[in-house]
């Protein structure tokens, strides 16, 4: 007779923080999906490979309308990952999954340091992690890259400021919590407060942008005067609007 032995193996389950784009629609949602069509063509490949988080909750949407703007969504290549905000009699099977509790991740992945013990660019991406306690008061950290940010390449840094000792190339991108400083020329993409704070700033030594963001508030190469390209600049923002001034 033969006996057949099972071996129950363990599942490793983790926790782990992304940082997500949050989308939050307007009404009238064609007039929204005209305005995300527009953000898309001036500044190609924005949306794509993200993580994007839909968030309702200012929203007044029912079930059929939310199926009708995840697959015009889907169809501009936006993959929605989870939605926010949502009552329980908006979802039906096959929707992404509700999600609640969304907020800036307590712990990040550093660039590993070089020889002198300072931080290094050149990695695709910093990747945050999650812990189960966040301190109550910390310090506001951040990191310095003394290398060029290549094209395809993303720095994403939600817990402080971001320093880049050189330039930052057509196609690739910086995102930050807080300020975003650039001592060599802004051809890509620079996102600054990126999970919540308007106080943020963005400073360049040339401006030749994609894409600039503060707090949500974007501004593409087509809004920008035409004055301040190729000029030290910083911008800031006052209510819904980004502000700029060359630096002297």
């Amino acid at each position: 007779m033969t006996k057949v032995l099972t071996d129950t193996r363990s599942i490793r389950i983790k926790g782990r923080s992304f940082l997500a784009l949050v989308l939050s629609p307007e009404q009238p949602i064609d007039d929204w999906l005209l305005r995300l069509d527009d953000l898309a063509k001036r500044s190609a490949g924005f949306f794509l490979e993200r993580p994007v988080v839909l968030d309702v909750a200012d929203l007044e949407i029912d079930r059929k309308q939310l199926r009708h703007l995840i697959d015009e969504l889907a169809n501009r290549n936006v993959r929605i990952m989870g939605i926010e905000g949502g009552r329980p009699s908006l979802f039906e099977p096959g929707m992404p999954p509700a999600m609640k509790g969304g907020r800036p991740a307590s712990d990040v992945e550093m660039p590993s340091p070089d020889a002198s013990g300072a931080p290094a660019g050149g990695g695709d991406s910093t990747a945050a992690s999650a812990k189960a306690e966040v301190p109550t008061v910390r310090a506001v950290p951040s990191i310095v890259i003394r290398e060029p940010v290549r094209s395809g390449q993303s720095v994403i840094f939600p817990e402080g400021d971001v320093t880049v000792v050189g330039s930052v190339a057509s196609g690739a991108e910086i995102i930050a919590g807080g300020s975003v400083h650039i001592y060599g020329t802004l051809r890509g993409r620079a996102l600054a407060g990126s999970v919540g704070n308007a106080a943020a700033r963005i400073f360049c030594r040339k401006l030749e942008a994609e894409l600039l963001a503060i707090d949500g508030v974007y501004k593409t190469a087509d809004d920008m005067a035409p004055n301040l390209r190729g000029q030290a600049v910083q911008l800031w923002l006052e209510g819904d609007s980004i502000m700029a001034e060359r630096l002297m």
